[in-house]
C-alpha cells in the first residue's frame, strides 16, 4: 500500500472535535499513514473565551499545536476536516481557513485530495448533516474526492448512522452523547485507505 500522509484540520472551542481528531489521527497511523494534526486560527476575542470556562480551559490546553496552514494541505494526500455545527453551518473559523486557500485552489493543487468531514453539536439534530454537506459543497470546488463513511461498517451505526460523516451530540457538560470513537478510526481508516488507491493507481 502507497504511504499516505493525512492532515486532520480541526477547529474546537471545548474539545469535542479535539478529541475526534486525536482519535482519528490514531486510527490512520495504525493503518499506516503519516499525519499531522492542525487546528485552524481563532477568530473569537479573549474576552468570549474567557467568559466560558470550558472554553478558556481548552484553549489554554492546546495552545501548543500547530495552527493549520496552506502547506498543511498541499502536504497532504487526504485531508479530515473535524468542527463544531453552528447554526447548521461550518465555525466561522473553518470557513476563514477555507477561504484562504484561493490561491492553492488557483493553482489546481487541491485537485484529487481525499477528504472526509466530522461534526459535533448540542443535540441529534442541530444541523449536522447540514454542516457536513457545506464541507462538501466546498470540497467539490476544490475537485477533492469525498470519501463519505456511507453504511461501510456496522461502527457506523453504533455512533449514531450519520453517513455523511461521524457526528455526535453533545450536552452542556461536554460529554458526547454516543460512543464514537470506533466511528470516527473506521472512517479515518477508509480515508486513508481511499487515498492509498489513488496513489497506487497513479
Amino acid at each position: 500500500m502507497a504511504n499516505v500522509k493525512l492532515a486532520i484540520v480541526y477547529y474546537s472551542s471545548t474539545g469535542t472535535n479535539y478529541q475526534m481528531g486525536q482519535w482519528a489521527e490514531a486510527a490512520a497511523q495504525e493503518a499506516g499513514a503519516e499525519t499531522k494534526l492542525v487546528k485552524v486560527p481563532e477568530l473569537a476575542p479573549e474576552e468570549a473565551i474567557a467568559s466560558n470556562p470550558a472554553w478558556q480551559k481548552h484553549y489554554e490546553a492546546t495552545k501548543d499545536v500547530p495552527e493549520a496552514t496552506s502547506d498543511d494541505i498541499l502536504w497532504a494526500d487526504a485531508l479530515i476536516f473535524s468542527m463544531p455545527t453552528r447554526f447548521g453551518n461550518l465555525p466561522a473559523q473553518m470557513k476563514q481557513f477555507l477561504d484562504m486557500q484561493g490561491g492553492i485552489w488557483g493553482e489546481g493543487k487541491t485537485v484529487n485530495k481525499v477528504v472526509s468531514g466530522m461534526t459535533s453539536a448540542q443535540n441529534p439534530h442541530g444541523g449536522q448533516e447540514a454542516t457536513l454537506l457545506t464541507l462538501y459543497t466546498s470540497m467539490m470546488h476544490w475537485g477533492a474526492i469525498i470519501a463519505a463513511p456511507g453504511y461501510s461498517d456496522a461502527s457506523v451505526f453504533a455512533g449514531g448512522g450519520n453517513p455523511y460523516g461521524t457526528s455526535v451530540a453533545v450536552d452542556q457538560d461536554g460529554n458526547m452523547a454516543d460512543d464514537v470513537q470506533d466511528t470516527v478510526k473506521h472512517q479515518a481508516k477508509r480515508t486513508v485507505d481511499i487515498a492509498a488507491r489513488i496513489a497506487a493507481g497513479s
